[in-house]
């Protein structure tokens, strides 16, 4: 029996019931596996082992670019689907396969984007369902964004280094080192890039870094202030655990709040 547009909408984004957690669960494996063959394929590797990963690599694309049309086939709102955040990540996560028989090798930059596929699933906690609290998500986000940012970085800077300056970036590692090195502002000047497209990127790391974390961190910061003004009062009407000290009624639906003896 075909599924509804209603049903295939539903199950890719559903992460409660048994069968959309199978389903997320299988993308964000492959995510992660895709990923993992990219780094890999930038090591010598013997060429039937590199014919496998790429024989995996090119099913893996094939499986993200059915999930992107049925996205697209079951959105209510396609132009809007098409223009949000992730329907962009998952497009460029794509486009080196399909534009892979023409010639056009900067294309092949954006497949080292696969990995902030992972957003979605961190957004709605599935990866990391044992976090309670929304302080826990928001430092995971901030310690993801800042390992997607140096992963993104390290393959593209790898990408363009590596065929001018091979003695140098000679694996995704020393992309990778250079890029720790470059973010955390050390800068031990052993590993740095030659060419106009490696040194624009690393700038732009530089700035990305610069503007993403500090916002980020400033959330959990101001997250944590307000916290410290907070007390353990649970709200008989709907459950909301946390109110301001000098909270009578709940901030949420207005139930009048049992304040503890003794405070």
């Amino acid at each position: 029996m075909l599924l509804s547009r209603e049903k295939t909408e539903f199950y890719l984004k559903d992460l409660e019931t048994p069968t959309g957690k199978v389903i997320n669960l299988t993308i964000a494996a492959l995510v992660l596996i895709s990923s993992a063959i990219f780094v890999a394929q930038t090591y010598n590797l013997p060429d039937s082992l590199r014919w496998q990963l790429d024989a995996v690599d090119n099913t893996i694309l094939i499986i993200f670019a059915v999930e992107y049309l049925l996205r697209f086939w079951s959105a209510e709102n396609k132009v809007k689907y098409i223009f949000s955040f992730y329907a962009i990540i998952d497009l460029m996560a794509i486009l080196p396969f399909f534009l892979g028989v023409v010639d056009i090798s900067f294309i092949r930059l954006l497949r080292w984007f696969r990995i902030l596929r992972l957003i979605r699933f961190i957004d709605k906690r599935f990866l990391f369902a044992s976090i309670s609290t929304e302080d826990g998500l928001i430092f995971v986000r901030i310690l993801f964004t800042l390992f997607a940012i140096i992963f993104v970085f390290s393959g593209l800077i790898y990408q363009v280094e590596h065929p001018v300056n091979p003695q140098i970036y000679t694996t995704f590692l020393d992309a990778f080192y250079f890029s720790v090195v470059t973010m955390t502002t050390v800068g031990f000047g052993d590993v740095t890039p030659i060419s106009e497209a490696g040194r624009l990127l690393t700038v732009l790391m530089i700035l990305t870094g610069v503007t993403l974390i500090p916002w980020q961190v400033g959330d959990l910061i101001k997250r944590l202030v307000k916290n410290a003004n907070q007390v353990e009062t649970v709200c008989s009407g709907c459950g909301l655990a946390f109110h301001d000290l000098d909270a009578a009624f709940c901030k949420r639906c207005g139930t009048k709040l049992r304040i503890k003896s003794g405070e």
